[in-house]
């Protein structure tokens, strides 16, 4: 399976630089997330296979669309929010444990029942997609997107904050803010290899809130 993802990892760094980059990001603050809330070993390993899957679906959306500035028409924003069922799609039918695909179909939904694609509530959202939904929301926030330059860690933390209990699971945020302010974690002192460790595991300015 460790070849299946590198495989498919590469295929979306040739796409599109920036989604990798941002789906390695997003799945280092999610991993070390998940180490704070004390998962299981084998539910880690299938945080990280989503997390750095999590944008595969954007492959089927044009570059031009992804990158553009300023508002989006609603049209626009209904095709970006495809890419998660379309993500989906696409890794239902590889070899990995189906939870993956259903954590990548999940990642944009919120506990209130504002996210998408379905509009879960609560607990029916698994909480590795819940974890991915904060650490996605953080990632986005405070980097620069093709879009708009950065727009500030505090400001990501603080639209996490403000949305505790609401579009985000508590105890989620409660470990992202331990992470990012207690543990002094910052993703600008990300690494990527150290992602390789896991691998030993069983198994909105455009629009709201922005993480695409």
């Amino acid at each position: 399976m460790e070849s299946i993802l590198k495989a498919l990892q590469s295929a979306i760094e040739v796409w599109d630089p920036y989604t990798a980059q941002h789906q390695k990001r997003v799945a280092q603050l999610a991993l070390a997330v998940a180490e704070e809330m004390k998962l299981s070993n084998s539910r880690k390993e299938l945080l990280r296979y989503a997390a750095l899957l999590h944008d595969i679906g954007k492959i089927n959306l044009p570059l031009e669309l992804l990158s553009k500035p300023g508002k989006l028409e609603n049209c626009e924003i209904n095709l970006i929010h495809r890419h998660s069922e379309i993500g989906f799609e696409i890794l239902k039918r590889i070899d990995f444990p189906p939870e993956v695909a259903q954590i990548v179909l999940q990642h944009h939904e919120m506990i209130d029942g504002t996210g998408y694609p379905r509009g879960l509530f609560g607990s029916e959202i698994l909480l590795e997609a819940r974890i991915l939904m904060v650490a996605n929301t953080i990632e986005a926030i405070s980097s620069n997107r093709p879009y708009r330059p950065v727009i500030g860690m505090k400001e990501a933390q603080d639209e996490i904050k403000k949305n505790r209990g609401s579009k985000y699971d508590p105890e989620v945020v409660d470990a992202c803010m331990l992470v990012l302010l207690e543990k002094k974690f910052t993703l600008d002192d990300l690494k990527i290899h150290k992602l390789e460790t896991f691998s030993q595991f069983a198994f909105q300015d455009r629009y709201e809130t922005d993480p695409s």
